[in-house]
């Protein structure tokens, strides 16, 4: 299956609800950021760190829904191998990188990039697109990210 532009537009409105409920699941069983984070989520541009909650995972969580799930498989964005995930403020790391610095930073700086395109549904919409046209390991967004992760080493 390959995936259209006409699929994107059906599929947004469904990750869009997915993704706010899973953050709301995160916010609520999730902890804050240690002072440490909370430096390295400013320093990634992350206007509202206080709101940011980790929460632990066995495995990063999937959608249920087929179609939803089949397009985050093809665009690499979800797998049962995924190390964590940012839904905005809500934060899911798999335990087994749980207190990973450079991947929490990494997942931070979507969260500023949730912040600075102005919410979920503008994110998940440059970010399906740019899976779609470069690839998940050369979208825009996700090289940024990448990129961010110098801040860990410091």
């Amino acid at each position: 299956m390959t995936i259209s532009q006409l699929t994107l537009k059906l599929v947004l409105p469904l990750a869009t609800t997915w993704a706010e409920q899973q953050e709301q699941l995160t916010l609520r069983e999730g902890v804050p950021l240690t002072p440490q984070l909370l430096d390295d989520a400013r320093r990634v541009g992350v206007a509202h760190p206080e709101r940011v909650r980790l929460r632990q995972v066995d495995r990063v969580p999937m959608p249920v829904h087929p179609l939803l799930r089949t397009v985050g498989e093809k665009t690499g964005l979800i797998s049962p191998h995924v190390a964590a995930m940012s839904l905005r403020y809500g934060l899911n790391i798999r335990s087994t990188e749980w207190g990973n610095r450079r991947i929490i930073v990494h997942e931070l700086a979507h969260t500023a990039q949730y912040e600075r395109l102005g919410g979920v549904r503008e994110f998940l919409a440059q970010y399906l697109q740019e899976c779609l046209q470069f690839g998940y390991d050369h979208s825009p967004l996700e090289l940024e990210a990448r990129a961010a992760e110098a801040l860990a080493r410091d």
